[in-house]
């Protein structure tokens, strides 16, 4: 029997010498050692897909509208991406690593959530749901999976990233919710050190909530906490002040200047201290005292009427006028600043946006113009809206479709306002991070699943397997061969090529491409290779319904949106000038919630244009290239309608021929669609 081991001065247990900490299942591996961020593993090459500079397109065609050079800030382009931010924040490290001057994130903090969202179609006055994309649905199920563990580690490995991002003069902004926010801090300290923490900011988000109601047992939770830490001590700082309240102006500055009208108020001019803080000592009006500005600032001060005395003999005072005070330094409480209504005129139709007086705030606080902005859960883009009015560069990016679609209109609608208000303005281009998703769901891990999945998927989209299937072609429909992609992948444009590949070399005139998810802007790379291999291609959907338990009846599988459209010619000054018609549009309704799908079937087939959300063309696209805005609509909250025909007239073709035009649609759930149509000159 072994002696029991005693503790003591001189053999202290281990957990007396433990410093404080906050451990989460996936802090540590099994050896005990710090999991580090595979910060080089998750680096990936960013697809610049569109480019947009709206005033100045027009310009290029129209004629000089404005001064393009003039009207842009500086030559530096914002970025829009799409993707999941772990991966574009290390991807933005080679050319942006210690660049971002703050950073601003608003990540999702409600375990419960529900991710449907009400979408207006057509003229407004009817609306539908839109169901998480597949994409969403399993970032959120990585991100709650365990809970609050694997939460806390996912904001820790963005939060390392960020920290490698910041400049040694910047700060970060977390924007979280009372459910998560004493665990955020505890990350924040363990990544940024509590010696960089500066603030934790209530923000009153509204004034009552529904979540008190007859029978609750609870206070109303009506606040979010923003947490600000700096990246080092030389931090830029701009403190921002709040008007004075009606009480208090009344109550100080209650006397009014007789020949301007001017309210002041009246202060001490005498120095605390004296002597002992080296105060001049000196007679001025009569009076000896301590002062606390020399005799001849004085006799300044008096000269411009801001020093009075009420009558002889009384200590002089000093005017301090109202309208050049700054007003009351901003606290950590904010409560003037309320959550976008329903009808303010910068809802975007997006449920989690923050108002811009909010990031106003952040921004003119820790920033300067010129200045880099960051935002990686950016939502409705309102981080980028306001960077982009007082003068910041920003950089934006978000895993959902609908997010990115809903901050290229805005930043689109931005760019129109600014020019008309003759305000200078920065070019923005939208990535795409590509092939991220191997690396992000690590499909080594699903240990054979995709081959199970594919046989399911089959099995109700009534398609045979291909015995022994080990290549790109998995099945057979009919005439067409089957492509499943992998149960938690996005469907990319090197897939496309592979498998249209391998259909070609199988002999075979048709494949059906069936995924989760699909790259952005594939249709356009489906077209060229339809040329290309003279083979049909059709991109599919796989309907979430096949993961009802017990189902047994397939699903439709429905194409990906189809789009026609054609050239419009006229003549101008003896030119031929262009301008492009859309003829058809049927919505992919991939994201429709089950219950609307067999309604909103007949309607998109019978008024598909309503389901257009904004649309734009590239009258000059090059296969390889960026497409660039030349034209747009969309529709706005206020404004619903839409055109179908461009109003462009573009005539800047440099000679007779053929060219190809682009034509993008983006449908009303974020979805986008691209075409090419050919155009003879």
């Amino acid at each position: 029997m072994t002696d029991k081991i005693r503790w003591g001065l001189d053999n202290p247990h281990p957990f007396s010498q433990i410093k404080t900490e906050l451990i989460w299942e996936g802090k540590y591996d099994e050896y005990g050692n710090r999991r580090p961020v595979d910060i080089a593993g998750c680096a990936m090459p960013l697809q610049r897909i569109e480019t947009v500079d709206e005033p100045a397109s027009r310009a290029h065609v129209q004629g000089n509208l404005f001064d393009p050079v003039k009207s842009h800030s500086d030559d530096f382009r914002n970025r829009l991406i799409w993707g999941d931010n772990k991966l574009v924040m290390a991807s933005l490290l080679k050319e942006f690593k210690g660049t971002i001057d703050l950073i601003y994130i608003d990540p999702p903090f409600d375990v419960g959530a529900d991710f449907t969202m009400n979408v207006p179609v057509g003229d407004g006055t009817e609306t539908l749901g839109k169901d998480q994309s597949a994409l969403e649905m399993v970032a959120y199920r990585d991100m709650w999976g365990k809970g609050t563990d694997s939460y806390l580690q996912m904001m820790y490995e963005r939060l390392v990233l960020i920290r490698e991002l910041l400049s040694e003069r910047a700060t970060v902004f977390v924007h979280v919710g009372w459910l998560v926010s004493h665990y955020i801090k505890g990350v924040l300290d363990d990544v940024f050190g509590n010696n960089n923490f500066l603030n934790q900011i209530i923000w009153k988000r509204q004034t009552a909530h529904s979540d008190i109601g007859q029978g609750s047992k609870h206070l109303g939770r009506i606040h979010d906490v923003i947490f600000l830490y700096t990246r080092s001590s030389n931090f830029t700082w701009n403190m921002q002040f709040e008007p004075y309240s009606k009480d208090y102006t009344d109550k100080f500055y209650r006397h009014v200047e007789a020949e301007t009208g001017r309210r002041y108020r009246l202060s001490d001019l005498t120095a605390p201290g004296g002597a002992s803080k080296g105060n001049p000592h000196y007679e001025f009006l009569g009076i000896t005292r301590f002062w606390r500005f020399s005799e001849k600032r004085m006799k300044e001060l008096y000269g411009q009427g801001r020093i009075v005395q009420t009558k002889p003999g009384t200590v002089p005072a000093q005017k301090r006028y109202l309208d050049e005070m700054p007003g009351v330094p901003l606290q950590d409480l904010w409560l003037s600043i309320n959550a976008v209504q329903p009808q303010s005129a910068e809802r975007q139709g997006y449920d989690t946006q923050k108002p811009e007086a909010l990031l106003a705030w952040v921004i003119k606080l820790c920033s300067n113009q010129g200045d880099l902005v960051a935002d990686f859960f950016c939502g409705s883009g309102t981080t980028g809206a306001v960077a982009e009015k007082l003068g910041r560069r920003w950089i934006m990016a978000d895993l959902g479709r609908f997010a990115i679609h809903t901050g290229r209109k805005r930043l689109i609608q931005l760019q129109r306002t600014l020019h008309k208000e003759g305000k200078q303005y920065r070019s923005f281009d939208v990535y795409n991070l590509g092939r991220y998703e191997r690396q992000w769901w690590q499909k080594e891990h699903l240990e054979g699943a995709d081959e199970e999945h594919r046989r399911v998927v089959m099995d109700f989209y009534r398609a045979e397997p291909l015995p022994n299937a080990a290549g790109l072609l998995h099945g057979r429909k009919g005439p067409a061969f089957v492509y499943v992609d992998g149960i938690d992948s996005i469907f990319t444009r090197d897939e496309l090529r592979s498998v249209a590949k391998a259909t070609t070399e199988a002999g075979a005139k048709e494949v059906h491409c069936l995924a989760w998810e699909f790259e952005m802007d594939l249709r356009l790379i489906c077209h060229e290779l339809e040329a290309a291999h003279g083979i049909k291609i059709k991109l599919i959907p796989i309907p979430r319904e096949i993961m009802e338990k017990n189902r047994t009846s397939p699903p439709p599988f429905l194409e990906m949106a189809v789009l026609e459209a054609e050239p419009v010619y006229s003549q101008k000054q003896g030119r031929r000038i262009v301008d492009i018609k859309l003829t058809k549009f049927l919505p992919s309704l991939a994201e429709v919630p089950s219950r609307e799908l067999d309604a909103l079937k007949d309607r998109a087939m019978k008024s598909g244009f309503d389901f257009i959300d904004f649309w734009s063309v590239d009258f000059d696209w090059h296969k390889g290239k960026p497409f660039e805005h030349n034209w747009q609509d969309f529709r706005t909250r206020k404004d619903r309608t839409l055109k179908t025909v461009s109003n462009f007239g573009y005539d800047r073709y440099p000679k007779k021929g053929k060219y190809t035009a682009c034509i993008k649609v983006i449908d009303v759930f974020g979805c986008d669609t691209s075409i090419t149509v050919e155009v003879k000159i």
